[in-house]
This record gives C-alpha cells, structure tokens and sequence, in this order.
C-alpha cells in the first residue's frame, strides 16, 4: 500500500516572535500619534491591556471590544490607508532578516508555513505578506456593508483558541500533517506549544524561558541579521532542532 502524502507545518506567533515587537501595541500608538483616538485616555488603556497580556491576565474579549472600536469609527477605505502607512512605518523597521531567513528556510525544504496570532487579521493581513507565508490564522473583525462593526467572526486566535482555529485549519487540508514546528515567544502560546512535535522559544518572556529550560526546547531569538542561541549568545545554523 503507498504512503499517503503527507506535509510538514511550520508555524510562528507573530508578536515579539517574527516581529521584534507588537503590532496590535503599535496600531494602537499609532492611532495615538495620527489623532485618531483620545491620547491620554487611549494610551493608558493601551498601556495596561499590554501589561495584562504580558502577564498572561488578558481578557481577550475585553480587549477586543477596545481594539476594535476604533475600526468601527471610519470607512474601511480610509482604514486600509491609515493601515498602509502602518506597516511602512511602524512594523517594516521591526521585520528582522533573522526571521525573514526562518520562514524561507522552512519554504525551502518545502514546508508549509503558518503565521498564527491574537492580532486580528485587519492588521495582520498585509504583515503575514511580508513573510510571504501560506497562510494567516488570526482573529477576524466582522464586516457589514464596507464598515467594520466592532464584533469578531468565530473564536478569537488567542491561547486555547490557537489550537481551536489550528485543527479546523487542519481539518481543511486535503494532506495530512506529519510534522510540527510552532515558533512563540508568549507564555500564552503554551497551549499551542505544548501540542505541537516541535516547541520552539523565542526570544522568550520569563515564563516561557522558564518552561523551556525545564522541558528542553530550544531558545533562540530572532533580532537581529542571524538566528541566535540564547543559551551561547552564539549564531545557529537551521534547523534548531533536527527535522
């Protein structure tokens, strides 16, 4: 009997993983600095939504009822615009070549790739291009009649909603998957990490670096022009981990 032809998935977290920072963060600063929102006010609530999701106490659907007001605000035409100035000038400088080389290393031995985050998908879309990957998992802002109405479509990308939106994903695939590779810097994504074959930390919060030195992944970051160990500060060639 022959083998049914399978695929091997590679799949990286977004923020402060392929980006060396926030984009959902940084939208929100840069409705700050166009105007666009009330500056003190927004920028508090920013600010604390941020710290709660760096200590792993974000309520993602309080979040998103503040996130996405501002999307309910203006015409999707004007959105789009406002979001191309964005990514030239806020997430571009923060594209590093050593995730740039990541992604094409997987696309080069032919695995599929998937970017995956709690970011919606208003704001992620055009950054996913950047990284040219096959596919974008992210929570999706609902659209009625070309404005956005400050709702999400199905379960927002975020912890256990990963793995959710993962396996209908999966579901989906006319191949079956053979092998698994997720790349995460957030205590967050443990849920997601901890189903996957291949659990990769990167540039790691406390409690990921904490969970990976226990468990044996490995550490890299993703800064600067070249893969980097954490561990010996020393360049790592691909594949961290055999494949």
């Amino acid at each position: 009997m022959e083998r049914a032809e399978t695929m091997t998935l590679a799949i990286f977290d977004l923020d402060n993983t392929l980006l060396a920072g926030d984009s959902d963060y940084l939208w929100g600063q840069f409705l700050v600095e166009r105007g666009l929102v009330d500056r003190e006010t927004y920028d508090r609530a920013n600010k604390d939504f941020y710290a709660r999701y760096k200590a792993g106490t974000l309520d993602i659907h309080e979040f998103l009822r503040f996130s996405l007001k501002p999307l309910t605000e203006h015409p999707a035409e004007e959105l789009h615009q406002l979001r191309a100035e964005f990514v030239d000038s806020h997430i571009r400088p923060i594209v590093t070549r050593a995730a740039l080389a990541l992604v094409e290393e997987h696309k080069r031995r032919s695995h599929r790739t998937l970017i995956i985050t709690a970011t919606n998908r208003f704001i992620t879309a055009p950054i996913a291009e950047l990284f040219e990957v096959d596919a974008l998992l992210a929570t999706t802002p609902e659209l009625k009649d070309g404005r956005y109405t400050g709702e999400v479509i199905d379960t927002p990308t975020f912890r256990e909603g990963k793995v959710e939106a993962l396996n209908q994903w999966l579901d989906a695939q006319t191949k079956p998957v053979d092998r698994t590779w997720f790349y995460s810097d957030s205590l967050n994504d443990l849920p997601l990490l901890e189903r996957v074959d291949r659990p990769v930390a990167v540039d790691p919060d406390d409690t990921l670096q904490e969970t990976a030195r226990e468990r044996g992944w490995p550490l890299l970051s993703l800064r600067g022009a070249a893969i980097t160990d954490l561990l010996t500060g020393e360049p790592r060639a691909f594949p961290p981990v055999p494949d």
